[in-house]
């Protein structure tokens, strides 16, 4: 048996993207699926004639590994990782695999416990609007490894969340933006928010006095954590959502108006005047500028950017309205803090889907907006003990349900025209759903269904 392997664990867009970089640089590959292969994927592996195994792990094989390249869904608490650890063998993620290999190319890394596929798309529909040969990579898109391998680029935009930074070690972000730090998969940090805030400071790590580091001045954990020594060489800019002096604010929200003044000219333009809404979006609006401004964009090009931008799927996306009544997917909300600013951003009385697989919210986080903006609780889940408990007392109008269909009709029997249907879990979806996307696609289907049945597919959000 070989001993000089590179073992892949996970075949599923980041694993295979390894495995295509792996074999394309010679090296010894083979992938470890627990579970059943997409047909996609193992087509491809077998195009590529790369080793795998599906339904389990051969553990002889995978702890004799040279190196391991990580899903980011298996948690480091899995007995074949502890192993693995214990015996020092080296753990990577596929980003930090893909980096080795990028050569020349510009890394613009993008983290935060909210925003981050907002702001990952919203910044590369600007360096695009820019001229620039750039992509999308991360938890967005095609895997960084895949394209290194077979259509490298001069600039990658990358999603990351703090379980790829776990296990990446030189990668190097020329530019690196940390949106905010709010409670988020804690069941996978010991329940200890200190381990998660400084697993998202990760991404200063091997910065460089030439690079930037992007951050809102009023996040508390990050700028904790900034005064502490060695977290990253790059230059630290600020945005802020509010009136500031401090000389490293160079965006800004102040009155209704967005300031940009990392490089000259400065400009400015009406927070009315974006592409999205809600003070969230402004956030996400100021950390492009910022980035923008910091690879030489024109301040037209980024203005232009900053008012045409669609938003993703699943983020607060506007279905259809039903008999007077709105339907808004937010299933990408798998945390309090998403909910929070979804609900903040509500202007009629809500009916909230909410609930799947706790992470260890804390509900009174969401308590006075939901007592301000809900009429109406549906609890999309096979476990609502917690939820009654928060809620019932709060918004006697709630019912529990299993499946989307259910909740679906049991929003239409709540609701009345001038109201608004918003599923926004604060939980992750894998109690009922195979992820957040089908979660919203099912909310989007039966949406739709009903609307094209009774011919009522205004739009006019």
């Amino acid at each position: 048996m070989q001993r000089n392997e590179y073992i892949i664990l996970g075949a599923g867009e980041s694993g295979v993207g390894a495995a295509i970089l792996a074999q394309q640089q010679g090296l010894p590959v083979f992938v470890s699926d627990s579970g059943q292969i997409k047909p996609q994927y193992k087509a491809e592996l077998e195009q590529y004639s790369i080793p795998y195994e599906e339904g389990g792990h051969t553990f002889s094989r995978i702890l004799s590994a040279q190196e391991v390249i990580k899903s980011p869904g298996i948690p480091d608490s899995a007995p074949l990782i502890r192993q693995l650890a214990e015996q020092q063998t080296p753990i990577i993620s596929e980003i930090e695999f893909a980096y080795r290999y990028a050569g020349d190319s510009v890394m613009i890394a993008i983290t935060g416990s909210n925003g981050k596929t907002t702001t990952t798309n919203w910044l590369y529909h600007t360096l695009h609007n820019a001229g620039l040969d750039v992509s999308m990579a991360g938890n967005v898109g095609t895997s960084l490894a895949r394209q290194v391998a077979l259509a490298p680029h001069a600039y990658y935009v990358i999603e990351l969340s703090s379980f790829q930074l776990d296990h990446m070690y030189q990668f190097r972000a020329h530019i690196a933006i940390l949106l905010n730090i709010t409670p988020d998969h804690l069941d996978r940090y010991d329940h200890q928010m200190e381990l998660y805030a400084r697993a998202k400071m990760r991404i200063t790590q091997n910065q460089e006095p030439t690079d930037y580091f992007i951050s809102w001045i009023e996040d508390d954990w990050t700028q904790r954590l900034l005064k502490e020594p060695g977290m990253g060489a790059g230059r630290r800019i600020f945005f802020s959502t509010k009136a500031s002096s401090d000389d490293a604010v160079v965006a800004s929200s102040h009155n209704g108006q967005l300031r940009f003044a990392l490089q000259e000219p400065v400009f400015e333009l009406l927070e009315t005047d974006l592409a999205l809404s809600g003070k969230h979006n402004v956030q996400n609006a100021l950390a492009v500028g910022c980035a923008a401004q910091a690879l030489g964009v024109k301040p037209e090009i980024i203005q232009a950017s900053l008012e045409t931008f669609t938003n993703v799927p699943h983020r607060l996306e506007y279905i259809a309205s039903i008999d007077g009544v709105d339907y808004i997917n937010d299933s990408k909300a798998t945390n309090i803090n998403s909910t929070w600013y979804a609900l903040e951003s509500m202007r009629k009385p809500t009916i909230l889907i909410l609930g799947g697989t706790d992470k260890g919210n804390d509900y009174n986080d969401l308590m006075e907006l939901v007592k301000e903006k809900v009429v109406g609780l549906i609890y999309l889940t096979t476990d609502s003990a917690k939820l009654h408990r928060s809620f019932d007392s709060v918004i006697p109008r709630h019912e529990e349900v299993t499946s989307m269909r259910d909740a679906i009709a049991a929003a239409r029997q709540m609701a009345t025209a001038g109201d608004t249907v918003l599923l926004s879990p604060a939980c992750a979806s894998f109690d009922l759903f195979t992820c957040y996307e089908d979660r919203g696609d099912q909310f989007r289907a039966e949406v739709l269904a009903i609307a094209q049945q009774q011919g009522d597919t205004d739009r006019s959000l």
